[in-house]
């Protein structure tokens, strides 16, 4: 089996997570400007609520999928371990 490169491994890993705090960001700066619209332009009706709310449930996807990995990475490699040490594998 070809192991990856520890660095290239944490590169990725750290991307991820970029990508995901910019996400995040964008998510809050438009988030903050819909509302003043909103306010400013129907104050009687909180319409903003439907967008933030679809939005907010991808920005929930995207950091499960960033932050949840690893623990799926660690329980993966957990069990192949295991798996390794159950069986020979081949040698003798």
């Amino acid at each position: 089996m070809q192991t990856e490169d520890p660095a290239i491994l944490a590169r990725g890993r750290a991307e991820a997570k970029f990508g995901f705090y910019k996400h995040l960001a964008v998510y809050v700066a438009v988030g903050i400007l819909l509302i003043v619209i909103n306010f400013l332009t129907s104050p009687d009706y909180f319409w903003v609520i439907w967008p933030l709310l679809g939005w907010g449930i991808a920005v929930i996807i995207h950091a499960v999928s960033v932050f949840g990995a690893r623990r799926k990475n660690e329980i993966i490699d957990r069990m192949t371990d295991e798996e390794l040490g159950k069986k020979d594998w081949g040698r003798k």
